[in-house]
């Protein structure tokens, strides 16, 4: 355990010598902290309820010194943390912290306002709108969303993307219900028969807090299919608004994905963009992950069509070296908000101020009314990277995303699941689903690296997440050369379950017609011709043998072709 010297002081009673000393303290813990995080496992080996059981049932009744509050903070409380920040951390996508946020973060605490109005702390509120038109203009945004353009729109920081989805399908279920209501004939319709017809959409790739949303929200949605390649396309939803429509109901809200949780896949805002404003429905883009890849050029061509959006968030906590929590949300007309989560007729006399008429409030722009001092810390990575700096660590984690998924490739037995297009990679085993499953469970057992899976249609797989600043290809290759051992043991177990069976040509599906009446002879009545005589045996002869002494028609005749009869047949057993 890293030593430093802490203090002695009931923490009632910290004056300002003793906070210094033991803030200096902490300083020098969480360097060391990160400079050797790579040498802790990433996920703790503890069962729920295990903190419960070593800490007192009640507070204690006197104040505790720091240095004993410290002690179990090492000694319980990081024995039982996940280190996301970890190279050897791959399951989810990344939640990246640097040292200017940090820093940030200490002098939002230490001034800890609470932004509701611009009267309430005005340069908390001020520096939000100046850093989320940096943000705006830094990763290719329309001019809409910037309050310099001096429209309707702009930008708040919430707390996560969910918090944004929520907030704009709220916005856009009141201003449809109105809108539904100044039709004509429909002025008497109370907002719940209105409700009830409500209908979203997004796709079957979507997070699923979209579908929470919907549940909060009280409306409808359909989780639309997607393309082969895990893309929603402009034809899919048009079809499902005409559809809806002529059964009643009333299509009102879409959110798309760039960059899906599972595989982190684009859906197509170029075809999208133009059905939801031919249609009248808001448009809402979930860009959590990726969007801090647009503050690169070259990947800003998901972006086409994005000036059709209502509403667009993406997480600089993510990939952006910002601490979480940190959203930014842009919304092209503040009014929907202002309809939507503005609770007071008349502003209460405690919440008004002189500037209410030239300044923002974001309290209506939120469901919260309170917030914290978010931007700091956006302003502090802003500066100290500058945007040449931002780009060079994303596309850092791109390169070494594709490092790994050239790994994967190379290799016989695995199989990229998906095309790679940021930071996340992909991949399984080849053959059935219970052989990836396998291997999960063995590299969670193992504890050295953590990865969580995903299902694309059907499909299990694993999702590798290029996760922090400190990855190298080193410590990559390191975490790839751990998958394939446990790889290997999963097949060589695979090997020793399968019992002894005759291998058809139909192991092999991917064979010609030709190709199999060369080896097998014609097929009569259904089956081959040498199927019952000639197939070799699973755990008679290794197809891949060194000897001399082999069949007279060998099949197959090298280990990759071996391994993929021996997962076929698995697949079969599986099945069967």
């Amino acid at each position: 355990m890293f030593e430093f010297q802490i203090q002695s002081c009931l923490c009632a009673e910290m004056n300002t010598e003793e906070y210094i000393a033991n803030a200096k303290g902490l300083v020098d813990y969480i360097a060391n902290y990160y400079t050797t995080i790579e040498n802790r496992k990433v996920k703790p080996d503890v069962q729920p309820g295990y903190l419960s059981k070593l800490l007192p049932k009640q507070a204690p009744t006197e104040g505790e010194s720091f240095h004993e509050i410290f002690q179990d903070f090492e000694k319980f409380v990081m024995s039982g943390v996940t280190h996301w920040q970890s190279p050897h951390m791959h399951a989810y996508f990344p939640a990246l912290s640097s040292y200017p946020s940090m820093l940030a973060e200490m002098l939002s605490d230490a001034i800890n306002c609470l932004g509701f109005t611009w009267a309430s702390s005005p340069a908390c509120t001020e520096l939000e709108m100046v850093v989320m038109d940096w943000l705006a203009l830094a990763t290719g945004m329309p001019d809409k969303y910037m309050y310099s353009s001096r429209g309707k729109g702009g930008g708040i920081i919430s707390g996560t993307c969910c918090e944004a989805t929520l907030t704009a399908m709220l916005a856009a279920r009141k201003i449809t219900i109105e809108d539904q209501k100044c039709c004509v004939g429909q002025k008497t319709l109370a907002d719940a028969d209105i409700l009830s017809r409500l209908v979203a959409y997004t796709s079957d790739q979507a997070h699923s807090s979209v579908e929470k949303a919907a549940m909060i929200s009280l409306v409808k949605i359909r989780m639309l299919p997607t393309d082969s390649d895990y893309v929603l396309r402009g034809g899919t939803v048009k079809n499902a608004i005409l559809e809806d429509r002529n059964k009643g109901l009333i299509p009102f809200f879409v959110c798309i994905t760039l960059g899906t949780t599972g595989c982190c896949a684009f859906d197509n805002l170029e075809e999208i963009g133009p059905v939801c404003a031919e249609e009248g429905l808001w448009l809402h883009v979930d860009a959590a992950y990726a969007g801090t890849a647009f503050l690169c050029p070259e990947y800003r061509r998901f972006l086409k069509g994005v000036q059709y959006t209502n509403s667009f968030a993406f997480n600089p906590s993510k990939n952006m070296l910002t601490n979480f929590d940190c959203t930014a949300f842009w919304i092209d007309d503040a009014t929907a908000l202002h309809k939507t989560f503005c609770a007071y007729p008349q502003m209460p006399l405690y919440l008004s101020h002189n500037h209410g008429d030239a300044a923002i409030d974001f309290m209506n722009w939120q469901i919260p009314l309170s917030r914290r001092f978010r931007s700091l810390k956006i302003w502090f990575v802003m500066r100290s990277y500058g945007t040449l700096g931002l780009q060079n660590h994303v596309r850092s984690q791109i390169r070494l995303a594709q490092y790994f998924e050239n790994l994967v490739a190379a290799h016989r037995d695995y199989e990229i699941a998906a095309p790679r297009i940021l930071g996340l990679v992909v991949f399984r085993l080849k053959g059935h689903n219970e052989l990836t499953k396998t291997l999960l469970s063995k590299i969670l057992l193992n504890g050295k690296i953590f990865m969580v899976p995903a299902d694309l249609k059907g499909k299990f797989v694993l999702r590798f997440s290029v996760t922090s600043p400190q990855t190298t290809e080193a410590t990559i290759f390191e975490d790839w050369e751990l998958i394939t051992a446990l790889g290997a043991e999963v097949l060589d177990e695979c090997h020793q379950f399968v019992p002894p069976i005759r291998l058809s040509p139909e192991y092999l599906p991917d064979d010609s017609e030709e190709e199999r009446k060369s080896v097998y002879g014609e097929k009569t009545n259904g089956h081959w011709e040498s199927e019952s005589e000639d197939c070799e045996r699973i755990g008679d002869i290794s197809p891949f043998s060194t000897s001399d002494a082999s069949p007279k028609k060998t099949f197959p005749t090298d280990e990759a072709r071996y391994r993929n009869c021996l997962i076929r047949a698995f697949d079969k057993l599986s099945v069967d």
